[in-house]
């Protein structure tokens, strides 16, 4: 099953508009709130340098990068973990995504109202974290009655129900459920179980021009220290510049960029982001018929990765022709690679490693 990214946070913070620039599928967006209860998901391409080196040395037939699924959900209000304005879309959503990227508001625009009619960053994260916290609280109470209504327990596993009272009294402690270390065995007590508070989450600020260009925001130096102390990854990304950025010409591009001081577009860095976050990597395959990213979650072993190429190499599997990328750059051709010794060849075992290039040795 794909791993997904779904981008939360309150209306009119930009959430369709990024959804729009990860995916190129021109959703519909509104300068106002209208309690839209849709969810739109697609898939965002990841920008990968590696891909662009390869098809300029193979002159691949294609070339096709990695993707990772992109869900939008509807604006959050407060009260939704009551099923207040789109709540009960919003957390069935929020259930389903892998990552939650958050989505807070640091631009300035007065033809663009905010729901809480100002801007105010740290209150707007900690009206999402409540609801999500809300929600979990919610979920266990539910349980636990279940659990202990009846003339006989229904439990599923031993330790459910001690693990679900640890998870509800860190939660009454207003904490993420992500800062709970459970054993193997607590873990597996509550895996029929899908709680929002313990997914990975990402903030991602929307700035405006100005903020951009100066490199701050009201609330810059909270936020910092908040994502530090959460260990969530923090981008600044202005959309409205990113919508230009996408609507040039590819060659002016870069030039635009340059004027801006910018690098790497916004989206490039949040689709890269999402990947990592989601604990993905790429291994890679070459030739002239086509330069491909395969997406593998981190940790995985040769025989497995090959079965994400097809069931009969990882059926058939003998050996993983291997060499990483950054070997065979420095080398600068398949033949001087191969001279200087940086093939290997690894067994079914082998962890694979982000950047490796593989061909699969196989027998059906």
């Amino acid at each position: 099953m794909a791993l997904s990214c779904g981008i939360i946070g309150l209306p009119m913070v930009g959430k369709t508009t990024f959804f729009n620039l990860l995916t190129g599928l021109g959703v519909e967006t509104s300068a106002f709130f209208s309690g839209k209860t849709a969810t739109n998901t697609g898939h965002a391409t990841v920008p990968d340098e590696r891909l662009i080196y390869l098809t300029e040395m193979f002159k691949p037939k294609k070339t096709t990068y990695a993707q990772v699924e992109i869900i939008d959900i509807p604006g959050l209000v407060r009260g939704a973990s009551k099923g207040q304005g789109s709540g009960n879309e919003f957390l069935s959503s929020v259930r389903d995504a892998d990552l939650l990227a958050h989505i807070v508001r640091a631009f300035e625009n007065a033809d663009v109202l905010h729901v809480d009619d100002s801007i105010n960053i740290m209150r707007d994260i900690a009206t999402i974290e409540m609801e999500l916290l809300f929600a979990d609280l919610q979920l266990i109470e539910t349980r636990l009655s279940r659990i202990s209504g009846g003339p006989r327990k229904k439990v599923e596993h031993p330790l459910e129900e001690p693990t679900l009272k640890k998870c509800q009294d860190l939660l009454m402690e207003e904490k993420p459920l992500r800062q709970l270390e459970l054993s193997e065995e607590e873990q597996e007590a509550l895996k029929h179980i899908t709680f929002l508070t313990n997914k990975p989450m990402m903030i991602v600020v929307n700035v405006d021009e100005k903020q951009l260009a100066g490199n701050d925001y009201p609330g810059k130096e909270q936020v910092e220290a908040y994502c530090a102390e959460q260990g969530y990854e923090l981008l600044t990304v202005c959309a409205k510049t990113e919508e230009e950025i996408e609507q040039l010409p590819a060659e002016d591009r870069e030039l635009f960029m340059e004027e801006l001081g910018i690098t790497e577009s916004g989206i490039n860095r949040m689709a890269k982001a999402v990947y990592t976050q989601l604990g993905l990597i790429s291994f890679l395959t070459a030739g002239e018929d086509e330069v491909r990213a395969w997406t593998i979650k981190k940790g995985l072993n040769a025989r497995k990765a090959a079965g994400k190429i097809h069931s009969d190499i990882e059926r058939g599997f003998i050996r993983a022709e291997t060499v990483a990328f950054a070997d065979l750059q420095q080398c600068g051709s398949i033949a001087a690679a191969r001279d200087k010794g940086c093939f290997r060849l690894e067994g079914k075992e082998y962890i694979v490693a982000d950047g490796d290039i593989i061909n699969f040795r196989f027998n059906v």
